[in-house]
């Protein structure tokens, strides 16, 4: 698979291959995040933290399966290629892929949402009591987020099929059920219809695609 051109659009689409860090689908991995997220957001609210823990490695999970398909036709297969996770470290080293294989580019549906962002989806909600619209919101904040890059970097290289093509797999993408009624998505605009709690966060403020206008006069924002 072609993985270095992805590393080029940014630390979001950069994927290692070879060994490290734990198995993505692991309980015990998937705690260490929330408690990673937690201590740098500086708060004790778990929902907050496995909110935003969800939107990032979903952020992550999309921006390789999208910007793949977009720049090379395939998509890597993430799930059957035993994808690892470290879920102390940050982009870009924070996954590493042992396997790499391939995919058709038509997968990218199959092999990102349904075969790693559903379970990881139920493993955050084992470790945390949360909302799964909210979770599922936060999964197409992070899709409209990585088009937004994808497109962009496209454009200023002069490669504008490459970015009229994101923007189609994008839209794409949001007819999943699980996508479909998460926000409303105008070429590469995006306003979700949850909130993901980061107004909670000490020092935090408003997400530009939020569904709300003003944090809540009654949010706590605790440490």
């Amino acid at each position: 698979m072609r993985l270095d051109e992805l590393a080029d659009v940014g630390p979001f689409f950069a994927l290692r291959t070879g060994e490290g860090g734990l198995p993505l689908l692991g309980e015990e991995t998937v705690r260490q995040r929330v408690a990673t997220v937690a201590a740098r957001l500086g708060t004790d609210d778990t929902r907050v933290a496995a909110s935003i823990a969800f939107q990032g490695i979903a952020g992550r999970l999309l921006s390789i399966g999208l910007g793949s398909a977009v720049l090379t036709g395939e998509v890597p297969d993430l799930a059957a290629g035993g994808l690892r996770w470290e879920p102390t470290s940050a982009a870009p080293d924070d996954l590493w892929l042992p396997s790499p294989a391939a995919l058709p580019g038509e997968d990218l549906r199959t092999a990102v949402v349904q075969d790693l962002l559903v379970p990881l989806h139920d493993l955050i909600r084992t470790v945390t009591p949360i909302s799964s619209p909210l979770l599922w919101g936060n999964a197409g904040s992070s899709l409209a987020g990585s088009l937004r890059v994808l497109h962009t970097w496209c454009l200023g290289r002069n490669r504008t099929e490459d970015a009229a093509r994101a923007v189609a797999l994008t839209h794409e993408l949001f007819t999943d059920p699980l996508l479909r009624d998460t926000g409303v998505l105008s070429d590469t605009t995006y306003i979700r219809r949850t909130c993901c709690l980061y107004y909670r966060v000490p020092g935090g403020g408003m997400c530009g695609d939020c569904v709300l206008r003003h944090p809540p006069r009654h949010s706590a924002r605790r440490r």
